[in-house]
C-alpha cells in the first residue's frame, strides 16, 4: 500500500533543494530508513519510528525495515497553470496521482534569491497554487457535467450521483473555496473520491525559513500556521539549507550538528512524520529475530484488511490476530512475557487495528 505525497512549490523557494536533501538524508540513513529512486524526480523514504528500534532491540532482530512513504517533486508551477502555461499540464497530472500535497513556501528574506513575484509572502505563494488547483477543478467539473447530460435524461442513477456530487463541488470552487471544504456524507465517500478532483486532496505547508530560525520560526512562517489553523490544514518548519547540510553528514555528525543549531531532530523527520499524519495513517508491527518490520495502514483498518497489507492470503484466510499493543511488549520485554503477562489478545475479524499494535496473523491458505 503506497502513499504519495507532492512537494509543489513556486519557483526559488527552496523546493528542489527540500526534495534532494529528503532523499539524500534518506539514502544515508539507509540502515534504518532506506531509499530507492524509482524515477529522477520520486524519492521512497522510511518514516522514522523509534517504536521500532525499541521493539528489534528487545526481539534481537536482525533487520529493521520502517513503513515507507513516497515523495514526488513535482516541477513545472507558474501562475496560469491551470491553462497550461509553463509545465501546467504535466505539473496538474503529477498531482493527481498524489494523495497529499506538501506545498513548501518561502519563508525567508535574501536579496540574493529572487522571487518570481519579487515579494516575500507565504500566504500569498499559496493562494496562488490553490487558485490554479481550484480552476483546474473547476474546469474538469464544467466538463465533466456536460458529459453527464445524457444520462441524466435517462435517468442513470450513478450519473445522478455523480452529478449532485460535482455540483456540490462547484458550488464551494465558485465560492472561492476548494473541494475539500465540502462535508460528504459516508455514503457517497466512494464516488467522491473517484472524482479525482485536485483541490479535494489535504495540504501540508513547508514553511522554508532562513537557518538561524529553524527552531522557532519567524513572522513568515506564523503567518502561515494561522492561515493553515484557519484551513484546517497542517503546517511544519524546516531550513532547507540546513537540511541540505545534514544530508552531506553520518548519523553521529548529523547529530552533533542539530545539537549545535538549537534542534532536537531534522526538520525533514518531522516533515515525514507530517505527512503520515496528514493522511490519516497509521503504523502497526511485526516483530521477530528475522525482522522487525513496520506496516502502514489507514486509521479504522479491520484486522483483516490490515493483515492484506502483507499479503492478500492473510486476508483472504485470516483467522485471528494474536496482537500485544506496543507499551505492553515494551513493558513485559518482548512476546514471550506479554504472553505470561496475559497482555496477548486473539482479536478477530471485526478488531480495528490500533496505531503501534504488534501483531501476529494465522489464516487458512
Amino acid at each position: 500500500m503506497g502513499f504519495k505525497v507532492g512537494i509543489v512549490g513556486l519557483p526559488n523557494v527552496g523546493k528542489s533543494t527540500t526534495f534532494n536533501a529528503l532523499t539524500k538524508t534518506a539514502a544515508a540513513q539507509a540502515a534504518n530508513f532506506p531509499f530507492c529512486t524509482i524515477e529522477p524526480n520520486v524519492g521512497d523514504v522510511g518514516v522514522p519510528d523509534a517504536r521500532l528500534d525499541q521493539l528489534a532491540e528487545i526481539a534481537q532482530s536482525k533487520q529493521i525495515i520502517p513503513t515507507r512513504m513516497t515523495f514526488v517533486d513535482i516541477a513545472g508551477l507558474v501562475k496560469g497553470a491551470s491553462k497550461g502555461e509553463g509545465l501546467g499540464n504535466q505539473f496538474l497530472a503529477n498531482i493527481r496521482e498524489t494523495d497529499a500535497i506538501a506545498h513548501v513556501l518561502r519563508c525567508f528574506d535574501d536579496d540574493d534569491v529572487t522571487h518570481v513575484d519579487d515579494r516575500v509572502d507565504p500566504v500569498a505563494d499559496a493562494e496562488t497554487i490553490e487558485t490554479e488547483l481550484m480552476l483546474a477543478d473547476l474546469e474538469s467539473i464544467e466538463k465533466r457535467r456536460a458529459g453527464l447530460v445524457r444520462k441524466l435524461k435517462g435517468n442513470d442513477k450513478e450519473a445522478k450521483e455523480q452529478d449532485r456530487l460535482l455540483a456540490l463541488a462547484q458550488e464551494a470552487i465558485e465560492n472561492d473555496k476548494p473541494a475539500r471544504t465540502v462535508e460528504i456524507d459516508a455514503e457517497d465517500q466512494k464516488i467522491w473520491d473517484g472524482l479525482q478532483l485536485l483541490s479535494t486532496k489535504p495540504v501540508l505547508y513547508v514553511c522554508n525559513v532562513g537557518e538561524s530560525e529553524a527552531a522557532e520560526g519567524n513572522a513568515h512562517s506564523a503567518a502561515v500556521a494561522e492561515m493553515a489553523a484557519a484551513q484546517g490544514n497542517s503546517h511544519v518548519i524546516i531550513s532547507a539549507q540546513i537540511e541540505e547540510e545534514i544530508s552531506q553528514l553520518d548519523a553521529e555528525e548529523a547529530e552533533m550538528f542539530l545539537g549545535e543549531m538549537g534542534l532536537e531532530e531534522a526538520g525533514l523527520d518531522r516533515l515525514i512524520r507530517a505527512g503520515y499524519e496528514l493522511l490519516e495513517l497509521e503504523t502497526y508491527f511485526t516483530v521477530g529475530p528475522k525482522e522487525a518490520r513496520a506496516w502502514t495502514i489507514r486509521s479504522g483498518t479491520a484486522a483483516p484488511a490490515a493483515a492484506g497489507v502483507i499479503h492478500g492470503d492473510f486476508e483472504r484466510g485470516f483467522i485471528r490476530a494474536e496482537t500485544i499493543a506496543y507499551d505492553d511488549y515494551i513493558a513485559c520485554k518482548g512476546e514471550q512475557g506479554a504472553k505470561e503477562a496475559g497482555k496477548m489478545r486473539a482479536e478477530g475479524k471485526s478488531y480495528i487495528v490500533q496505531d503501534g499494535d504488534v501483531m501476529h496473523f494465522l489464516f487458512n491458505t
